[in-house]
């Protein structure tokens, strides 16, 4: 069947809940989530969305921070217009209900995590994400321009190559066309044709093995837009939070956030000692990329499975207004913070690469935007800063409607698409080839390509996903197009692109840590 709408929008985080809002006031708008819709990365943002908002900081204070933690990669032109418009789109939010803790006076009850030198990040307990999510939600479910396909899975976006014509990453004027997209409820595919598609898909974290990513973070929307000949960017940078709860068997992870540090966790061996001293003057809130990789050397030094974040000498009322969902997280599994201390281990959370976007979120392909965790804006570089990514989505977010909306009158939805061929191909009997084929690439990852690499593991990485990739795409031209099978060859894609990037990227810069790089001096 084929769709027609003004708007296709492809995920349900922050940024294609924020951008649905504001495109309804224009046109037609279809929501595309391949779970439910409050089922995103977003939903599990513990720490909050960083912006200027007290006098004592200041725009030129964030700016240097986002700048000192992204390497020397960042765009400097981007992180000024984010942090600039931050303050405006984040009161967008706080009119559509969205509530941030207030301290007794009525002001923003404001946190400090690592690598920010002000208290600037606003947050509601430790839930921030899902708060933000709840208001944008109650908000699109009741806006009559929105249409939301619930368990519908994107399998590709719909480009010239599906006219015939011969489409290269060096073809000017790639156009999008809108997607074909597989109804996972009764295996339908249906052809959904846009004016305007915006891909916000979020991250890729089931690439790896352990990651603090809901099972939906299999990077669908960087991996479908690289096969249709777009540009990605920065993929080698891949964060990997310090403090994810250890707890062998949980998947995901269960994220311990920054924001403890920030109200004075201390991060341990299991001795009791303190080791963050030894890596950076900040200690246990120096920025994430320094504490993951010495959390990563203290373990693989000792031998141990994790370290400790000691909570026990904090106020245990403040501690518990301001992370009950850690305090009973904590509480179920028998660890009394304020007697135990927290076994915490690194785990993949984000990615800073993706799909290449100006500052009006356009990608390399015409018509076709990309906002949120899958876009590489320019604001992160090679390290993320704290709390800017939820900041960075509502203003691309913004900046991607005014752009997208001006010129809807011009754009007209493209006849004669074909609809989806699956002549020939016959039912998966045997998911074990799927499911074994996942967890092959998530070992390969975190072996090969985790938080230290070398050239040697980057290589031998490359030769394993090869043999996957040249497996799984005989399925995929084989077998009824299924949720499982397309997840599976976008985190082969994902896999390949990290490894590309990293071995183009010889010297060792923020989150790409080669082992045996010496730096010149």
């Amino acid at each position: 069947m084929q769709i027609k709408t003004d708007f296709l929008v492809i995920g349900s985080g922050i940024a294609g809940l924020s951008f649905a809002l504001k495109a309804s006031t224009k046109g037609k708008v279809i929501l595309i989530t391949k779970s439910n819709e409050e089922e995103s990365n977003t939903k599990y943002a513990q720490g909050g969305i960083a912006a200027v908002w007290h006098d004592t900081d200041s725009i030129e204070k964030h700016v240097a921070d986002t700048l000192n933690a992204g390497g020397g990669l960042c765009d400097e032109k981007i992180v000024r217009m984010v942090i600039t418009e931050g303050k405006q789109r984040v009161q967008e939010l706080i009119e559509l209900g969205t509530r941030f803790d207030k301290k007794e006076n009525g002001d923003y009850d404001l946190a400090k995590e690592g690598g920010h030198s002000e208290n600037r990040i606003l947050h509601y307990k430790d839930v921030t994400g899902f708060e933000i999510e709840r208001a944008l939600l109650s908000q699109v479910r009741n806006n009559k321009n929105i249409t939301i396909y619930n368990h519908h899975y994107s399998i590709d976006i719909i480009t010239q190559h599906h006219l015939g014509a011969v489409v290269t990453s060096q073809t000017q004027g790639i156009t999008c066309f809108g997607a074909y997209v597989l109804n996972t409820g009764n295996g339908v595919i249906d052809t959904v044709l846009a004016k305007t598609t915006i891909m916000a898909t979020g991250g890729a974290g089931h690439v790896y093995a352990t990651t603090t990513n809901p099972a939906i973070a299999t990077g669908d929307g960087i991996a479908m837009v690289y096969r249709a000949k777009g540009h990605v960017k920065d993929m080698e940078f891949v964060q990997f939070h310090p403090t994810s709860l250890y707890n062998p068997g949980e998947h995901p992870s269960f994220l311990i956030t920054e924001a403890i540090r920030g109200f004075g966790g201390v991060l341990k061996t299991l001795d009791g000692r303190e080791f963050m001293q030894k890596y950076d003057s900040r200690g246990s809130l120096a920025p994430r990329d320094i504490v993951a990789r010495a959390i990563d050397n203290e373990m693989k030094t000792r031998g141990e499975d994790y370290v400790l974040l000691d909570c026990r000498h904090l106020d245990r009322k403040g501690f518990i207004e301001h992370f009950p969902n850690i305090y009973d997280k904590c509480m179920n599994l028998g660890i009394d913070p304020f007697i135990k201390m927290i076994p915490v281990i690194p785990a993949q959370h984000y990615l800073c690469g993706g799909i290449i976007v100006n500052e009006h979120a356009q990608t390399t392909i015409t018509n076709l935007y990309a906002i949120g965790e899958c876009a590489c804006t320019g604001l992160h570089g090679a390290n993320r800063l704290a709390s800017n990514s939820l900041l960075e989505a509502v203003v691309f977010a913004h900046r991607a409607f005014e752009t997208s909306s001006s010129a809807l009158e011009q754009i007209k939805i493209k006849d004669a698409i074909p609809d989806w061929n699956a002549e020939g191909t016959e039912q998966t009997e045997e998911m074990i080839l799927i499911t074994q084929s996942q967890k092959e690439v998530q070992q390969i990852m975190s072996n090969y390509v985790g938080i230290v690499r070398s050239e040697l593991r980057l290589k031998r990485a490359f030769d394993r996903l090869e043999i996957l990739f040249n497996e799984n795409e005989k399925l995929y031209e084989e077998k009824v197009i299924t949720r499982k099978l397309c997840e599976l060859r976008n985190l082969i894609c994902i896999g390949y692109l990290i490894i590309k990037h990293s071995m183009r990227r010889k010297e060792s810069v923020g989150l790409h840590y080669m082992v045996n790089y010496k730096k010149k001096t």
